[in-house]
């Protein structure tokens, strides 16, 4: 196979999790880095699962992610369709192949019956194996019972991209079904004749097929088709680290993340570094950085920990690397609905303020309200400060007193503020965690908020002095 194809096959039975991206963008890596073929195909064979609407999610996600794909469902190449509900008489031809050549047969058993032989193996504390109880004889096959691989239990060694030299034993090999008795195939077949038609060359999945690829294995053998090279993907875990990542533990649809305002750029540096480095101690990878360092060899075989606070922190850097003028465009939507009063001017000034503190768009509205609206008083960011906690009222009205004398002197560049509060500091004997705080909360009313000259001087001398007259009328 000297042509790279490496392909993405999800089934559309849900939407697009942050694992299947990762496969998606690990196959897209290992076909761009070679100028090879990147191919997008549905594995739709369990009718009953299908979710409405997963196919059009996945090829948006991918289309957002910038991970285009050279051949699939709405991109027509030489060896479509890309969907396998599409490609039933190329599996039945391929199951005849089988069945000539004595390696496949009609089931005659029951679902009661293979439930009466799996307890039977319980009963006896033994692994359940369909080929324990083969029938010597069967009907011809005509569709309407599932079709059987006939195995050739055996002993197997094999080199996976990712996970090295593995081997296994006849004992996991068993005879499952090729074809239901719906007339679909099985995943572990279809998946196969798919791969050798479209001529796939590497095969990347996650961590939970690798039981089956001995079973795999001894069909390529009964095929006679060449086995493509094999890249075992490992779990990605939850926070803790303590199991495989779930909806429940907070991982969103790829889809949220962009709505919520994740740049493109930092999603797929992200979920990159979900189980790969180049061997540095870069943080953050363009697409084309990816591109020319990704490597099979240096995925890791342990299962990454997901980590949200680390996209937090890769989306912020790409954020405050922006020009001004483009994260406008991009934050257009994530304004609080008071800001549709106010100019374009002073919006970009407030955006210059908080830019630096900004991680996603969507905080966009909670981090600016203050700007533009009169939030009223909250005693408990007094209440709950580690340094205001301690002063009484009284000292707190001294304090926000003389700065509100000491500030209505300003003319509010920023230069003026910053000589203004440096000489509060000193004329108050105050830290500037006790005195700056206090300022900032009585102007602000959030818990937070940028550099206070910053702040002030966007605000004004008019609202934050307004601001100040508020809370000291609470203190009274």
């Amino acid at each position: 196979m000297s042509n790279v194809r490496t392909r993405f096959a999800p089934s559309p039975t849900g939407f697009l999790h942050v694992g299947g991206i990762r496969t998606a963008l690990f196959a897209y890596l290992v076909a761009r880095q070679a100028n090879g073929q990147f191919v997008l195909r549905f594995e739709d064979t369990d009718q009953k699962r299908e979710v409405e609407g997963a196919k059009e999610h996945v090829i948006k996600s991918l289309k957002i992610l910038g991970l285009d794909y050279d051949e699939g469902p709405d991109k027509e190449g030489p060896y479509g369709p890309y969907v396998q509900s599409q490609r039933l008489g190329s599996y039945k031809e391929w199951a005849n192949k089988l069945i000539e050549s004595g390696r496949a047969y009609a089931d005659p058993y029951s679902a009661e019956e293979v439930q009466a032989f799996r307890e039977e193996a319980q009963a006896q504390k033994q692994p359940f194996l369909y080929r324990n109880h083969r029938p010597e004889q069967t009907e011809p096959w005509d569709g309407s019972k599932p079709l059987r691989f006939k195995s050739d239990p055996k002993n197997y060694e094999w080199q996976d991209a990712v996970m090295g030299g593995l081997k296994s034993g006849p004992e996991v090999i068993d005879d499952f079904v090729l074809i239901k008795s719906d007339g679909f195939p099985t995943y572990n077949f279809a998946h196969i004749i798919d791969d050798h038609e479209m001529k796939i060359s590497h095969v990347l999945r996650g961590q939970e097929f690798l039981s089956s690829i001995p079973n795999y294995l001894n069909l390529y053998e009964a095929l006679n088709i060449e086995v493509p090279i094999m890249a075992t993907l490992p779990h990605i875990l939850a926070p803790n680290g303590n199991k495989k990542l779930s909806k429940r533990d907070g991982a969103k649809d790829v889809l949220d993340y962009i709505r919520d305002g994740y740049l493109t750029d930092a999603l797929v540096s992200f979920i990159a570094t979900l189980g790969w480095n180049d061997g540095t101690e870069q943080e953050i990878f363009t697409r084309q950085e990816l591109i020319d360092k990704f490597s099979l060899s240096r995925v890791q075989k342990a299962g990454a920990r997901f980590d949200e606070q680390r996209l937090n922190w890769i989306n912020g850097s790409l954020i405050r690397q922006m020009p001004l003028d483009d994260l406008y465009e991009r934050v257009k939507g994530y304004w609080p609905e008071q800001a549709s009063s106010y100019d374009d001017d002073y919006k970009k000034q407030v955006l210059a303020t908080i830019q630096e503190r900004l991680r996603y768009f969507s905080e966009l509205s909670q981090l600016s309200l203050f700007f533009f609206i009169d939030l009223p008083v909250d005693p408990s960011l007094i209440e709950n400060h580690k340094q205001l906690k301690k002063l009484s009222k009284d000292e707190l009205k001294d304090l926000l007193e003389t700065s509100h004398q000491a500030l209505s002197q300003s003319n509010f560049t920023l230069d003026n503020l910053s000589d203004v509060l440096n000489k509060l500091l000193t004329e108050t004997g105050q830290k500037p965690a006790v005195l700056f705080s206090l300022i900032r909360i009585a102007t602000t009313e959030s818990p937070a908020s940028p550099g206070l000259s910053d702040t002030l001087a966007v605000l004004g001398k008019e609202v934050s002095l307004r601001r100040i007259e508020a809370q000291l009328r609470y203190l009274s």
